[in-house]
């Protein structure tokens, strides 16, 4: 993944930081993202919920992105691991997409790794976004 500075919401923030701290009940498959994400919030400008800008993904957003190699367009919701579902498309933080996904913009091109060499997905659109709608504590 490139090195990037995100936003995130000081909620956002502390919910992800106590879910760091719970690594023992997080699911085998996701413990390998965990530094990923720890290097992600690390990097990150916190915000408040209200002046964090409306275009970004954040927890709980769901999102359009599109795939640069396949024209492919995907909908995603960005949610904790206890929420992954992936018939409703809904891919937890420690994903290797979600990591890399949270905090970006629209507009923004979110590169990273994968087994076959690099996966592109540009951000077009954040379809929800709780703060924006005034969820402060989603």
């Amino acid at each position: 993944m490139e090195k990037r500075t995100i936003y995130i919401t000081e909620f956002d923030m502390e919910r992800l930081k106590k879910r760091l701290l719970e690594c023992d009940t997080i699911p085998e498959r996701d413990k390998e993202h965990l530094e990923e994400l720890e290097q992600e919030l690390m990097n990150a400008e916190i915000v408040s919920p209200q002046a964090i800008p409306p275009d970004v993904i954040t927890m709980n957003s769901s999102v359009r992105l599109k795939d640069l190699d396949t024209k492919k367009e995907l909908t995603y919701t960005l949610v904790f691991p206890v929420d992954s579902d992936s018939r409703q498309n809904k891919i937890s933080v420690l994903a290797p997409v979600g990591t890399a996904m949270i905090g970006y913009r629209v507009g923004d091109i979110i590169t990273w790794e994968v087994p076959g060499g690099q996966r592109r997905l540009k951000v077009e659109k954040v379809i929800y976004q709780p703060e924006a709608s005034g969820d402060y504590h989603l």
